[in-house]
């Protein structure tokens, strides 16, 4: 199996063993606390999960501004987004700044109990520059409106650095127990099934037609012998489909649709940045972790609006050297219902024209939904627009 990123094995920071968690739970009560970012508190999960391998917490100045700017840690490492405890100045107590621990508290999970106790290595203040230029680096703009923005901006100036020890999974577990794995998990599951080689789809929206082909034609031309479909589980702009609702409709398309035992259905616990082609680089650096071969990169991967151009987050990977990564990108295109063809298409695969192609636009999809209606079958299967339907319907009551 493919080796995790930067390391001969996975480091999850979770603290496994009992009696230790147990400790290090009674200390945290008693410890220095500040109350986390949702942002801040995803990366916790994914540090605990191993998907961030081989970081062993949350960066310093020095060590984001080395990320934002070149995409690299300062002992080299290829790294694409920073990962910040990032606090406002209130929490900045006497105590807090004379403390060589502290417990960093989840603000997703009522009473706010401890996620985490880190060892701190420094508490430092970003000016106004420092903060600007990684906006901008990570996300290739700074205006407010882009949904991803916001989080880093309005997340206070201090950066609270150190490795932590985690202490749970924060909600994901409950909440999505049938879904949520860790890379650790992902990769046993992998070698239980007898894998060699892997795709792996990210997706934070509902599969479609065109993303169901474009799972299988990837499957085929890497000869892959399964595809991991991983959905993002954490927090989402307005207008998003909520994750259980994506889950099921998940469930229902491979149940229907996927040879049987073809496909593994799992999910993270990370908040969406929207941050395009940086985002699709870390989405590669925690596939690998996971143990996939090779990773599908799809038009506007990771997007928002018209911030990023449809292929910006492929060509991307054209920019990093080629020892960064070890996974594989297969690269997607437009794809649609080909007349001629009779079935869905990667357009550059294609030798027919537009005037040949079914297209309807998501907009207009959700319209139909809400309306009760059945959408073409050259765009969703019925059986995933009947859950679709139940929950534009119930959205628009």
């Amino acid at each position: 199996m493919i080796k995790p990123h930067g390391a001969e094995t996975l480091t999850p920071l979770y603290v496994a063993d009992d009696a230790q968690r147990a400790e290090l739970r009674k200390e945290a009560e008693q410890l220095p606390s500040v109350l986390l970012t949702s942002g801040a508190a995803a990366s916790a999960v994914m540090l605990a999960a191993g998907y961030f391998t081989p970081l062993t917490g949350y960066m310093n100045i020095a060590e984001a501004i080395s990320v934002a700017s070149d995409m690299k840690l300062p002992n080299r490492l290829f790294w694409p987004v920073p990962i910040l405890n990032m606090v406002h100045s209130e929490q900045i107590t006497d105590v807090v700044k004379n403390a060589e621990r502290i417990a960093l508290r989840d603000p997703n999970v009522d009473g706010n109990p401890p996620l985490a106790v880190m060892k701190v290595s420094a508490i430092e203040t970003l000016t106004s520059e420092q903060k600007h230029h990684i906006i901008e680096k990570t996300f290739g703009t700074t205006d407010p409106e882009h949904p991803g923005v916001p989080a880093y901006a309005d997340a206070g100036d201090n950066i609270i650095s150190g490795q932590i020890q985690v202490l749970n999974y924060s909600y994901f577990p409950e909440d999505f127990p049938d879904t949520f794995r860790t890379a650790l998990e992902i990769r046993e599951d992998i070698t239980s099934r007898g894998w060699k080689n892997v795709v792996a789809f990210q997706t934070r929206n509902p599969m479609h037609r065109a993303h169901e082909a474009l799972c299988k034609i990837a499957q085929e031309q890497v000869n892959a012998d399964g595809i991991l479909i991983h959905m993002l589980l954490g927090k989402l702009k307005p207008g998003d489909i909520p994750a259980a609702v994506r889950d099921a409709s998940i469930r229902t398309m491979v149940k229907h649709y996927f040879p049987k035992n073809s496909v593994s259905i799992t999910g993270y616990g990370f908040d969406m940045l929207y941050a395009g082609p940086r985002e699709a680089l870390l989405h590669a650096v925690f596939r690998q972790n996971c143990g996939a071969s090779h990773f599908i990169v799809g038009r506007d991967h990771a997007g928002a609006g018209k911030y990023y151009g449809d292929f910006d987050a492929q060509d991307i990977f054209d920019t990093i050297p080629d020892d960064a990564l070890e996974i594989g990108i297969f690269r997607g295109d437009f794809t649609t219902w080909c007349r001629k063809c009779n079935q869905i298409v990667m357009m550059k695969d294609c030798p027919h024209d537009g005037d040949d192609y079914f297209a309807i636009s998501g907009t207009k999809l959700r319209e139909i939904l809400a309306a009760g209606e059945n959408p073409p079958p050259e765009i969703s299967r019925p059986e995933v627009a009947e859950i679709l339907m139940e929950y534009y319907q119930n959205e628009a009551r």
